[in-house]
């Protein structure tokens, strides 16, 4: 198989990390206008998009297959949503080696596996952080995908291990490494975790010396100023922006422009998110965000509503509700948001809620 260009790494590309729910097409889009250099799908079950290609739809919903949906589309340019890696996840290393297959005949270069979601529904089918607790079949759902997939595009998303009891993460990145991954994410929490607790960028650094291939930082990024700063720590190769992408989608612009300055000038400890600094918002900034992420929203397709509101506007709401959570007076906003049901009322309530700041 041909190789493809490597996918960027480094302190000037910053990744949009894949979210279940999240990083469908018009947030990649928004997310890349803001500085991301690469974003993630949400992720796809294998399985499901084998399935749901072998019955040819029939009739029913693809929802595996709508998870896929990127440029070109009317008014958005080929160009617009790459380069973009499928995140995949299952249990099974054939239905991922078979869908890598099916979406490399679609178009699609780049590929990940989710190793690390701790969501009780993923892990009871025996895929994302359940997946990683069997090092071996892992390595086998591995290359599975890495010979489907050719050289160059694949890479790995995990934790610290289970547990504490039954961490992993070193073993399982070099063995992955060694297998021909072209890229390691890692999170440092453990999957019992969840999002509790702190990111352990101490990890970030021991797996860094202990792989050639380049290691991504995850876990505790939500400004700016902590990527720098876990970049600093750990000596990882590049990052991916979660969580932080979710409240603010210009920290992709933000954190290049913070290393541009130098790593020097950033100190402290992280904020976290329980934590977060205190700090104004640019109000005419974060209505033009606000106002962008609608008109690409509104800029594909969307489904019949038969009736009630609009399945975009819906997910539209969800999006803002996190963008000004910080922002001095928004709790009416917020709230009036949970009841809008046009966009006529959407345009209105935003007016209103930037008006007076």
């Amino acid at each position: 198989m041909s190789k493809v260009a490597p996918l960027p790494i480094g302190p000037a590309f910053p990744w949009l990390a894949p979210l279940a729910g999240r990083t469908d097409l018009p947030f990649r889009l928004l997310c890349r206008e803001q500085g991301a250099a690469v974003a993630c799908t949400e992720m796809v079950s294998a399985r499901g998009l084998v399935y749901e290609t072998r019955s040819g739809g029939r009739g029913k919903a693809l929802p595996s297959r709508a998870l896929l949906l990127s440029t070109p589309l009317p008014g958005l340019r080929a160009e617009s949503d790459v380069p973009l890696v499928v995140q995949l996840f299952g249990g099974e290393p054939f239905f991922l080696g078979e869908a890598v297959a099916l979406l490399r005949s679609w178009g699609y270069a780049y590929f990940d596996l989710n190793l690390g979601c701790p969501v009780p529904k993923v892990v009871k089918s025996g895929a994302g952080a359940a997946l990683a607790r069997n090092a071996a079949l892992a390595l086998e759902a591995a290359r599975a995908m890495l010979e489907a997939a050719g050289p160059g595009r694949v890479g790995f998303k995990f934790r610290l291990g289970w547990n504490r009891e039954e961490e992993n993460y070193l073993e399982l990145g070099e063995a992955l490494a060694g297998s021909g991954a072209s890229w390691l994410t890692l999170h440092p929490r453990y999957a019992r975790q969840g999002f509790s607790g702190r990111a352990d960028w101490g990890a970030l650094a021991r797996l860094k010396s202990a792989v050639k291939a380049p290691v991504l930082a995850s876990g505790d990024l939500f400004t700016a100023e902590d990527a720098v700063r876990c970049l600093r720590e750990s000596g990882a190769d590049g990052l991916m922006f979660a969580r932080g992408a979710l409240y603010n989608p210009a920290v992709f612009g933000e954190f290049k422009a913070a290393w541009s300055r130098g790593p020097a000038e950033v100190a402290g400890e992280g904020a976290g998110e329980g934590s977060r600094e205190e700090r104004r918002p640019d109000v005419s900034r974060l209505k033009r965000l606000v106002l962008r992420h609608a008109e690409l929203v509104r800029a594909v397709p969307g489904k019949e509503s038969r009736g009630g509101p609009d399945p975009r506007l819906l997910k539209m709401r969800g999006a803002v509700q996190l963008y000004v959570r910080d922002f001095p007076g928004s709790r009416a906003f917020r709230q009036d948001l949970g009841f809008c049901r046009d966009w006529d009322n959407f345009y209105q309530l935003t007016d209103d809620c930037f008006a007076g700041n």
